[in-house]
């Protein structure tokens, strides 16, 4: 009965759809359901109004894709606005991520711009506090 109401509710606008105090009343009221609680029907409710959208092909449906990463054939680069408080003024400055995929080992730096210098300027200073240049065998 739950799911039929939850199935109707695909097509109703959103503000029409059963919540499930109402569901809980109408099994009580149409079906003389007394002996469930309303934490049974929120529990079902809860599980159930999610696999009947995916069934339906409207739901969101969870995937996992794992990522695999060779020990030094990857790593992530970006930057980020940072605020500082520099001479006694908040400055915007750009903090610099280095970041292996492999093992996570992550180094920063904070630069005034984000252009091509800090850019190279930053790799330069993560290569050095990590050792080298990773590279992949293969």
């Amino acid at each position: 009965m739950i799911d039929q109401m939850l199935r109707a509710d695909l097509d109703a606008p959103r503000k029409q759809r059963h919540t499930v105090k109402r569901i809980f009343e109408r099994l009580l009221d149409e079906h003389s359901a007394d002996e469930i609680s309303y934490q049974m029907v929120r529990g079902y409710v809860a599980t159930r109004r999610e696999e009947i959208r995916v069934q339906a092909g409207r739901g969101v449906v969870e995937a996992f894709i794992p990522q695999t990463h060779k020990p030094g054939a990857e790593a992530e680069v970006d930057f980020g606005d940072v605020t500082v408080r520099l001479a006694g003024e908040l400055v915007t400055c750009y903090l610099f991520a280095f970041r292996l995929s492999y093992s996570g080992k992550a180094v920063h730096r904070i630069f005034a711009s984000a252009g091509q210098e800090a850019f190279f300027e930053g790799h330069v200073h993560a290569l050095n506090v990590l050792g080298g240049v990773p590279t992949s065998k293969g």
